[in-house]
């Protein structure tokens, strides 16, 4: 089992920064993949970046050259820097892991871009 607790999120205007934070604790050794996914309210969750236990990074379409995944493995802590936020940005991101076949899940985190 993984336990994950996200944090950083919160309200920005177009064209801010924000970094969230993604700590796992548990099983964290079993850990593969991380990354993070966001949902707006009525559409499906997407993923937005992930990275492997060897620092392989992966980012979607939308984000890329904007939001950079990281992960700092001597404080078992996975970031998601984002810059020049737009509004389109607005959701809530979740935090994930990959363990075997197995995905756990954040409690999510609010982000919000105002115009």
């Amino acid at each position: 089992q993984v336990q994950l607790v996200e944090s950083g999120g919160g309200l920005v205007q177009f064209g801010g920064s924000l970094r969230l934070s993604c700590v796992p604790s548990g099983s964290i050794f079993s850990i593969s993949v991380m990354g993070w996914s966001r949902q707006v309210p009525g559409k499906q969750r997407v993923s937005v970046a992930s990275i492997t236990s060897d620092g392989s990074a992966f980012s979607a379409d939308s984000v890329r050259g904007r939001f950079t995944i990281s992960r700092d493995n001597a404080k078992n802590t996975v970031y998601l820097q984002m810059n020049s936020l737009k509004p389109e940005d607005t959701a809530v991101y979740y935090c994930h892991a990959l363990v075997g076949r197995d995905q756990f899940w954040g409690q999510g985190t609010q982000v919000t871009v105002s115009s």
